[in-house]
């Protein structure tokens, strides 16, 4: 097909047509462009969960990566809308990039993993979740420290819905992955379904803030900013139940999932 005829494919389901039967370079550019929004719609959404210092046109381009994949593999005889079938993968591109970075020094890495095994510890022992100054406690520091270890330790933590959560007959899967398509398996979507329900019931035994940010973060799209005029506390305030939420419930799904 010669760049005359692409210029005249105007509908983007032309376009596919014309991709899966004749997959071009120069009609995948299209599809790259017409989804090009979608790539960064995503890096947005990654954004508003790290440091300031990341820019947002390095996201796309890392996104870019992922929707290329996606436009590629992408199957149209499953039946899925290809905004469903590329966001994980455009989501994953970039947090893929972002961990072979690792702009997350290696002493903040290690604050935030003996905060996690003090915390696993106290939890262990009082058969329930410990307050601040007990934490502060049992890391032998005071609760100011606490807070401070807390925000130094919130952006190690940005990233640790998107990890693994379940390896199964079908894979690796993520928290975005628990989302099924019309293409699943029996076996995928009872999976799935599990970790849903593990999900819930871990989020279920957290305090009523820690709920709401974790709601008003990840299901409203508020920033923590926002979260925290509505709370009535700080932005670091709110930063700061966020990354004790989010401890909170990565060591219920591994005690659950084992």
């Amino acid at each position: 097909m010669s760049a005359v005829d692409i210029e005249r494919i105007d509908r983007v389901d032309e376009l596919w047509d014309s991709y899966c039967a004749h997959p071009e370079r120069e009609t995948r550019d299209r599809l790259i462009l017409h989804y090009s929004p979608l790539v960064k719609y995503v890096a947005g959404r990654v954004l508003s969960r790290l440091p300031g210092a990341v820019d947002q046109s390095d996201l796309v381009s890392y996104g870019i990566l992922g929707l290329i994949d996606a436009i590629e593999k992408f199957d149209r005889s499953r039946g899925v809308k290809f905004e469903t079938y590329a966001v994980p993968r455009v989501r994953g591109a970039i947090l893929d990039e972002l961990r072979s970075i690792d702009w997350v020094p290696r002493s903040v890495r290690a604050k935030a993993r003996a905060a996690d095994q003090a915390y696993s510890k106290l939890e262990h022992d009082l058969q329930r979740s410990p307050t601040d100054e007990e934490l502060a406690g049992e890391l032998g520091i005071s609760s100011a420290e606490l807070d401070v270890l807390l925000r130094q330790t919130a952006r190690a933590g940005v990233l640790q819905l998107d990890a693994v959560l379940f390896s199964g007959n079908q894979g690796a899967q993520t928290l975005g992955d628990t989302i099924p398509d019309s293409g699943d398996g029996p076996g995928a979507k009872l999976e799935r379904a599990e970790i849903r329900e593990m999900l819930a019931h871990s989020i279920r035994q957290l305090a009523d803030r820690e709920r709401t940010v974790l709601t008003l973060y990840y299901y409203e799209g508020l920033n923590l900013s926002e979260i925290g005029q509505i709370l009535g506390v700080s932005e670091s305030r709110a930063c700061q139940i966020h990354t004790k939420a989010v401890s909170r419930l990565r060591h219920r799904l591994r005690s659950e999932i084992g």
